[in-house]
């Protein structure tokens, strides 16, 4: 189901209570592939799922905690909130804003602006 907005294109994923906490879970919309998270606070994270690593790969596969995911291949640790991926290592992931809407996980489609890297 598609809700409309003037600014922003948005998708209604799934319920919240389909998402294990601290596993993701990835969803195809069209050509891009998004990797939802869900952390033990209850959070709703959305990213890119393709890692900036030169080497690539998916990131549904990360382990998370609090609001950042550690990639096991290249042992990187990934901020959530923003995508920067943390010193010392560099890169960043296109993050995707979302609510919980009456149960319901929404994904926004427009990248957030997350800023300058800390």
């Amino acid at each position: 189901m598609n809700l409309s907005s003037t600014a922003e294109k948005s998708v209604v994923l799934d319920y919240v209570d389909q998402f294990p906490s601290r596993i993701g879970r990835v969803f195809k919309l069209g050509e891009l592939e998004i990797a939802l998270f869900r952390t033990s606070e209850n959070e709703i994270y959305a990213v890119e799922n393709k890692n900036p690593h030169p080497k690539g790969g998916p990131l549904a596969e990360a382990i998370v905690s609090g609001h950042y995911i550690y990639d096991p291949l290249y042992d990187w640790k990934i901020d959530l909130k923003s995508g920067w991926v943390q010193s010392p290592d560099h890169g960043q992931v296109r993050v995707f804003r979302t609510e919980i809407i009456n149960d319901e996980v929404i994904v926004f489609l427009n990248t957030t602006d997350p800023g300058g890297q800390p």
